[in-house]
């Protein structure tokens, strides 16, 4: 039997190459090529994996030419360096190691919050340059100050431990995150308005998602107290950083420290230069340690899918085997589905959620259709969660998640019903696969429908009186958005109604704040599949 070849084409420890080696995967290391486009597309055709860090880019031109690629593995979190749609295409497992260098990155947001306490980097500047100005340095202490912390998952809760021990007192912003799970880590959960309003320091541990884009803007920072101090080790993006110039400026806000950028490399940004600011080059995972794990993992992950075909941390493939993979997909495509449509319609905490089979769904491997609910159920607010680390991303947060087992009590062959409990509501979503392979939503609420999930689609609900449809309509063909279906459900006449409009293109926010003022109306959302 040949021999799996793997390409390394990024600078992966030598250990990693040593994994690679005893598990009997041949290994071809060339730490510099992911620079060389043309040299990658070249030879790319010669590999079964690809493991790379950031400075390779497995765009489709490169995978087009990948005709023997069957994993790729990054050694860190962030794969957006690998076009996944066009990899899953190919059929190409795409990896990552999401939990190896948390620990460094929370470290890294405790020594800047530090830095910036005691203006760390200016007094060593200015007292290398000859200078002695005891006086103009002068910092605040952190014992007894509260930290706000945005986004409480792997990272945010490391972070949260540490300053615990710094004795601050911790309050922390995440949907996701149980009262039960604030309590057992020690912090307070709050509402994001109410942590801007209390809060010393804010540090960021959340993703970049359409929801968290600018979550830190200028209506944000008027919210803050004065002389807050801000820390992101997560994302750029997630601070508006013109805002927070000209609230450093005002001094509004007393200092800043951030590690990532709108955009990267930064060679330029419009918080350089500044007095209260302090800057590193998106350090957080750089550690020996961390750049270590991470490559030890990802060889091992990827020894074991090329030698034995087992999956862990994919992204874009559940964990089932080849010959349960046919019967599986088109529930797995359901399941995250509706779990999307729940989670976009999620404002608050998730406390448990319910998966319910019936019929021939229940006898399939449901573990692998459950993490396809959660991943589409968090996606929505924590973006860079698959079906692989989702359950684990929930169990961090301490969601409870609850699989029922049916024999067939409904009108379809197979059903699955998505309940989800937050802390205001209940709310419930059912699905079934047709004979034509299509995912439908069948329930919402306890409304029978029959609808097609849309790339783009308006959900309303609203009270069952005349003039609404005529109303919404206008207000679409007005904005010159075109409807492709138009489904309809009501509890009773003049009671509790659903429409859900798929349309073509984006759906822009004026004219979702129309459809809001429309007087049936009680909710409008905008939704993405």
């Amino acid at each position: 039997m040949t021999k799996p070849k793997v390409l390394i084409s990024d600078a992966l420890s030598p250990a990693a190459v040593q994994i690679f080696k005893d598990r009997g995967v041949e290994v071809d290391f060339q730490p510099n090529l992911g620079k060389d486009k043309d040299k990658l597309a070249e030879i790319i055709g010669n590999y079964d994996g690809l493991a790379i860090r950031s400075a390779t880019k497995a765009t489709a031109k490169i995978l087009e030419k990948a005709t023997r690629l069957k994993v790729i593995g990054r050694a860190g979190i962030g794969v957006d360096n690998v076009e996944i749609p066009a990899a899953t295409a190919k059929g190409i497992i795409v990896m990552n190691t999401p939990f190896g260098n948390s620990i460094t990155t929370a470290e890294h947001a405790i020594t800047l919050m530090l830095a910036l306490a005691r203006e760390i980097p200016q007094a060593d500047a200015s007292t290398q340059a000859g200078k002695w100005e005891k006086n103009r340095f002068m910092g605040v202490e952190i014992t007894a100050k509260t930290l706000g912390v945005i986004g409480c998952g792997n990272i945010g809760s490391i972070v949260a431990d540490r300053a615990l021990g710094l004795r601050m007192k911790v309050i922390a912003f995440d949907p996701f995150l149980s009262p039960e799970r604030a309590k057992d880590i020690g912090v307070e959960k709050v509402e994001l308005d109410d942590l801007l309003k209390r809060a010393d320091f804010i540090t960021l541990h959340t993703p970049l998602t359409e929801k968290t884009r600018n979550v830190i803007d200028a209506a944000a920072i008027a919210k803050m107290k004065k002389g807050v101090r801000i820390i992101n080790c997560a994302r750029g993006g997630l601070v508006d950083e013109q805002a927070l110039v000209d609230a450093l400026n005002s001094k509004h806000v007393a200092g800043a420290a951030f590690d990532v950028f709108v955009e990267e490399p930064a060679t330029s940004n419009v918080l350089f230069g500044h007095p209260n600011v302090i800057c590193t080059p998106h350090l957080g995972a750089s550690t020996t340690e961390a750049q270590e794990n991470v490559a030890l993992q990802v060889a091992e992950q990827m020894s074991d899918y090329l030698l034995s075909g087992a999956i862990s941390n994919a992204v874009n493939f559940p964990s089932i085997t080849a010959e349960e993979a046919p019967k599986l997909k088109p529930f797995i495509e359901l399941a995250e589905k509706l779990g999307s449509f729940a989670g976009q319609l999620t404002e608050s905490g998730i406390l448990k959620t319910t998966i319910t089979y019936e019929g021939h769904v229940a006898e399939m491997k449901i573990k692998a259709i459950t993490s396809a609910v959660l991943s589409g159920l968090l996606r929505p607010m924590l973006g860079e969660v698959n079906v692989v680390s989702a359950p684990v991303v929930a169990k961090e947060r301490g969601m409870v998640v609850d699989e029922v087992v049916r024999a067939a009590q409904s009108d379809y062959e197979s059903l699955i019903t998505v309940t989800v409990a937050t802390e205001r509501q209940e709310r419930s979503v059912s699905g079934t696969v047709y004979a034509d392979g299509k995912p439908r939503l069948v329930d919402i609420k306890g409304i029978r429908v029959d609808a097609e999930f849309g790339k783009s689609m308006i959900y309303v609900t609203n009270e069952d009186k005349p003039g609404f449809i005529g109303a919404f309509a206008s207000l679409l063909g007005d904005a010159k958005i075109n409807i492709a279906t138009f489904h309809l459900g009501r509890v009773k006449q003049g009671g509790d109604a659903i429409a859900l409009v798929e349309v073509d293109g984006a759906v822009p926010a004026d004219l979702l704040a129309k459809v809001q003022s429309l007087p049936q109306v009680k909710q409008a959302k905008a939704l993405t599949f």
